[in-house]
Formats: structure tokens, sequence, C-alpha cells
């Protein structure tokens, strides 16, 4: 293999789960298989959902092999070994998701499955769109319980609003759904655990009610009313016409974004990867003797063995989601 390390465009990983729509193809032009599209799995590192990359001298490979064979050169010396850390997606919730929580450290050591902390941040699109975190002050299992038998729990669900541009941590044992119109990007650990705790009294694709897992739940909720805020982006510097802004940061990863109104010289200290999302305009990234053109909607990787990378704006200015552990970020 070629050992000169350079940017990475993998294949979208499509999921059409019941409450997915076409979103991805009328707002980023994909070319989508039939059915509705509920995610895009941009970076993924999931036997069930493999990103294999698609362009350059890798074509053909996938992310594991990579991650096996180049180690603290793509993930970063801060990434624990043997898998890449994160999974990245495009949510398009065409209708409601069902009410769902993820295990924490804790949960998932006692019941099993992997640990899943995400964010979600609004894509271009509704001027507002609404989601779901955590309970309202004074729910307890209880009363949990019964609202879930009685088809009443959204009254204890907390409803949030979020802006084109604006983020919300969703730490694992919180409850939490998606409502129907929204576009998220999502950053999240690499994990595919969700206790499903109600689903709307939909039925599946089969006619019967999907699975639900209320045991494993309500073991993994944290009880009590924790305050949940709205990140909101913030400038950190200005430099010519570009701009360097923070959205979000946690214990797993680093969401910032930058504003490119001209080519930006971008360098790494080889502690994480860069994970790229172009949200806005179309940009070119050049490194390691190669260059690859993302879109408006499309996501690419720079391993955090290659020190020095630029972004350069196609045709216009051009926003560009910047993710990475946190420590590097």
């Amino acid at each position: 293999m070629d050992p000169t390390l350079h940017p990475l465009h993998f294949r979208p990983v499509y999921r059409d789960y019941l409450w997915g729509g076409r979103r991805l193809a009328e707002v980023f032009h994909r070319q989508l298989p039939p059915g509705g599209i509920a995610e895009s799995w941009e970076i993924s590192d999931r036997p069930e959902g493999m990103s294999v990359v698609d362009r350059g001298p890798w074509a053909g490979r996938s992310l594991h092999d990579l991650v096996e064979e180049l180690g603290p050169a793509l993930i970063g010396s801060v990434a624990p070994p043997g898998r890449f850390p994160l999974l990245i997606k495009v949510i398009d919730a065409a209708a409601r998701t069902s009410v769902q929580v993820h295990p924490d450290e804790a949960a998932a050591a006692k019941l099993g499955g992997e640990p899943k902390t995400e964010m979600w941040y609004a894509l271009p699109g509704p001027p507002r769109q609404r989601v779901f975190a955590g309970l309202r002050s004074g729910a307890n299992r209880q009363g949990f319980e019964k609202a879930v038998r009685t088809g009443a729990l959204e009254s204890l669900l907390h409803p949030m609003d979020l802006a084109p541009g604006e983020a919300l941590l969703v730490a694992g044992g919180r409850v939490h759904a998606i409502e129907a119109g929204c576009l998220l990007l999502e950053v999240q650990q690499n994990s595919d655990t969700t206790f499903r705790v109600y689903d709307w009294e939909r039925a599946g694709r089969d006619g019967f009610p999907r699975e639900l897992h209320l045991a494993q739940a309500l073991e993994t909720i944290r009880w009590g009313h924790v305050p949940v805020y709205v990140a909101r982006p913030r400038r950190l510097e200005e430099r010519g016409k570009n701009s360097r802004w923070d959205i979000l940061s946690g214990l797993h990863f680093h969401v910032g974004r930058l504003e490119l109104g001209e080519a930006s010289t971008e360098t790494h200290d080889g502690r994480s990867f860069h994970a790229l999302f172009v949200e806005r305009g179309g940009i070119e990234v050049l490194g390691g003797g190669e260059t690859l053109a993302l879109a408006t909607g499309e996501s690419g990787l720079i391993p955090a063995g290659l020190s020095e990378y630029s972004l350069r704006p196609a045709a216009g200015p051009a926003s560009v989601i910047v993710i990475s552990l946190p420590a590097a970020g």
C-alpha cells in the first residue's frame, strides 16, 4: 500500500429506518436507494455499516482495515487502539423517531452493549427544529412507566428547539427523540446500542409494533431533571476572509466550524484525525499530494499523521464542520 497519507472520502452507508425521508436527495442531491432513508453513516467503523474508501489511491479499502494498518497515523495518539472511535451521521427524520435512551459507561457494563453519548447539530433548513432531550422536572420512574403504558409519555419529555448552526449534547442515560422535520448532523461514540422506550403506538413494516426495551431503559435512564443547554457557536478567531468557531466540546469529541472565504492551511499535531462535513458551499482539500473535492453535504477524513493540509473554497464562501477528539480540538 502507498504509505503516503492523504484526505479520504467514503461511500455513505444508508439506513432505511421506518421514520426516514428523501431530503438527502433533495438538499444534498445524492443518489439514494429507494425508500425512506433515515440515516447516512458518513464515517463508520462498524461491521453492520462499514465505511469504504471510494476515491483515490486507497479506493476499495475499508475504514477498519486502514485503522488496523495505520493505527495512530490515522486516528491519532489520543484515540483508543483498535477501531475508529466515532460514528458520524446525517439524520433525516421525516417522521418522529422513537423515544429512546443509550447507555453510559456504567449502564453498558451492567446491561451489555456499548456506551453512547451523541450530539446533534442542526443543518440549514427550517428556522426551528424540535427535539426532545431529557425529562421535565418532577418526572420519576413510577410516573414514567405509567406514561408509557397509557400513551402519555410526551407530557414528560423536555422539548427543545434548535436553530440552524445550534447543537445539543445528548449524554448516555438521557431520554431523547427527534421530531419530524429535523435534518441533523450527529456525532457520537462508536456504538449502535439503543434501548427503545416508546414508539408512538405505530406499527413496523410488518404491521406489528416494533420491539421495545423498557426494562433495560429503566435501568439506564438518569432519573431527576438535569438541565440541557443549547450550544450556540462561539467565534474564536478571524483571519482575513476566514473565521473559526467553537460549537461543542465533550468528553468524547470536539466539534467546531470553519467559515472559508479564502484558502486556509491547517496543521496537525498527531493527536487526532480531523473529520470534515461541508455544511455550505464546496471545498477542495489538498494534502499528501492528493486533492479531494467535497460538495455541500459531503464528508472527508484527514488522517492524524498528515501534519499539514489546505482547505480551499471551490466557488464562493464555504462552511465546514470540523470534528476531532477532545484533547486535540
